[in-house]
């Protein structure tokens, strides 16, 4: 039962990754030129000539070219990126001209080199020149939506059920994504793309608490880590889509269906019994969990009242103090800097957190813009993921967290500089690097979920996470501007990534390690881990349900003993 609710999940968490990177190939700008006033009969480039500027593409090197086109009225024009020029004596068609000039705009729209792509939202709303600064908001502004959707879905899915949410964002998914396709300017483009973002980040994010709620204890890591390989195939479906699809809306459409199996039997998943019982709707736990037992063919009864009995004796155990539940209920992220063992420890988290999501996208972002052909090179950056958290779930229990997490942000780090050093004309050894990049670095952000938890106490620990996961929306947000700047210079991205992963990497020398260490219940337990003693016994409010779920998180694992 429980791997059937799992891969139906995490399957859709492919969508995700769909979305998050569609705009590399939905977004990108062709080679082109001003229009031109009229018929054209000569076009010329440097010594070649042509009959129509179509011909002429192949031979387009710089920025810094123009075509000089003959029209039928023997007019002769410069046509430049973003402006054009008439020459005033038009004698005989040559690419050199001293004469005088005059420079018009480009009032007749733009010419595109469609060989690769026949359209992009580029090329469709002329998103070039003194507009250019548009289609660089398109995925800035998708990955706000993603920031968003991340705080209000997680907010809802705790209010209202996970199912509900799971069904809406999956649906949503849908629609906004066809909806995209058939946008008729930009603004309503970048509008449904940002409802998009949001839909498809409440999924991720619930999506993460529900599987957890479901997988037991001992496959709830790998589990966990595995939602983001889903994420990571998505990127390849975006490779293989872009390659075999040149217009932009078509592309869209068929991204948007690729999880439409999903969409049409989402409705069956359940709600999870954490949250039935939670929210002390018995029956409806009970309904769930005999589900369970009929899936996993468990012969031993599990009843909800057993359960609630356990809830019950947990309660009446705990309540020592007038001030006992009330206390969980009074802390807020300004307990994450109560001392200064924990300021330094959020501040080195939020910073792991900021990094691994600046450097995922920024090497998947530029992967497109490495040489070679893009499609393969987006397809690979995908594909190395997949051996990454594998690799992530193993040496974090053989290794540690903190032993795990130092060498890889190092090593990317490490990796940013190679990069520089690589010749341009080396395009296969620049694209192994950069996948080797991309390798590091998603362990380092594959882990650091985990690693979270690990490091707070119970009473701010789901604080501590989701603050952690409001940096990485932070820098999801700030990538796609650290991409830009490439224009700057070519390796300043990578440059920034860098200086970033190896101050993350030299601090988080000083975290705790937390592999085989209990978790921790209060401020004062979590201080003294991080100094390396003995945690003092202090009497914690009591977790309402703990026993009661930690049966649930059994039962779900019974199956494999009663078959034994």
């Amino acid at each position: 039962f429980q791997a059937c609710v799992y891969f139906a999940s995490v399957f859709q968490a492919m969508s995700c990754g769909i979305h998050y990177l569609a705009s590399v190939f939905m977004a990108v700008t062709p080679n082109f030129v001003c229009g031109f006033p009229g018929n054209v009969s000569g076009v010329l480039f440097h010594n070649s000539s042509a009959s129509s500027i179509e011909d002429i593409w192949t031979l387009w090197t710089s920025t810094e070219n123009y075509i000089v086109v003959q029209l039928e009225n023997g007019e002769i024009w410069e046509l430049d990126q973003c402006s054009r020029s008439k020459r005033e004596v038009s004698l005989d068609l040559t690419y050199e001209y001293k004469g005088n000039k005059s420079v018009f705009p480009c009032s007749d729209g733009f010419l595109y080199d469609d060989t690769k792509w026949k359209s992009t939202v580029v090329t469709q709303w002329d998103l070039v020149c003194d507009r250019e600064w548009l289609a660089k908001l398109i995925q800035p502004m998708f990955m706000l939506g993603v920031l968003i959707g991340a705080v209000i879905f997680g907010d809802i899915a705790d209010r209202l059920g996970r199912q509900r949410v799971i069904w809406f964002t999956s649906a949503g998914q849908f629609v906004f994504g066809i909806a995209v396709a058939f946008t008729f300017d930009y603004y309503s483009f970048v509008i449904v793309r940002f409802l998009l973002a949001m839909v498809s980040s409440g999924y991720l994010v619930v999506a993460f608490v529900y599987v957890t709620e479901f997988v037991g204890i001992k496959a709830r890591t790998w589990a966990s880590m595995h939602v983001h390989a889903f994420f990571a195939m998505g990127i390849m479906v975006v490779a293989l889509v872009g390659f075999l699809v040149r217009t932009w809306w078509v592309y869209q459409i068929f991204l948007s269906i690729a999880t439409l199996p999903f969409v049409l039997c989402c409705w069956m998943l359940p709600e999870t019994p954490f949250w039935l019982l939670s929210e002390e709707r018995y029956e409806d736990a009970q309904k769930v969990i005999d589900t369970m037992a009929r899936w996993n063919k468990v012969s031993t009864p599990c009843k909800v009242s057993e359960l609630c009995s356990v809830q019950q004796d947990d309660l009446a155990t705990g309540r020592t103090g007038d001030d006992d539940i009330s206390s969980i209920k009074k802390h807020n992220i300004l307990d994450l800097f109560c001392n200064w063992q924990i300021a330094r420890r959020t501040i080195t988290v939020w910073l792991i957190w900021f990094t691994g999501s600046l450097g995922y996208y920024v090497f998947s972002l530029s992967s497109v813009s490495l040489g070679g052909n893009e499609y393969l090179n987006l397809f690979l950056i995908g594909a190395v993921e997949l051996p990454c958290y594998i690799i992530a779930c193993v040496a974090m229990d053989k290794l540690g967290r903190r032993n795990t997490l130092i060498p890889f942000l190092i090593l990317s780090a490490l990796i940013c500089v190679l990069i520089m050093f690589i010749p341009q004309d080396f395009n296969i050894l620049i694209i192994l690097a950069n996948m080797a990049g991309k390798f590091s670095i998603g362990v380092a952000f594959g882990l650091i979920y985990l690693y979270t938890a690990e490091l707070y106490p119970t009473i701010v620990r789901s604080l501590a996470v989701g603050s952690g996961s409001m940096m990485c929306r932070v820098g999801s947000v700030v990538a796609p501007f650290c991409v830009y700047l490439r224009s700057v210079w070519i390796f300043m991205p990578l440059l920034l990534v860098g200086i970033m992963a190896l101050l993350s990497g030299i601090l988080t020398i000083m975290l705790p390690e937390t592999l085989g260490k209990p978790l921790t219940n209060t401020l004062v337990e979590a201080t003294e881990m991080g100094r390396n003693k003995k945690s003092c016994p202090e009497k914690t409010p009591p977790a309402h349900s703990g026993a009661a779920l930690e049966k649930i998180e059994m039962f779900g694992q019974e199956k494999i003993s009663t078959d034994k």
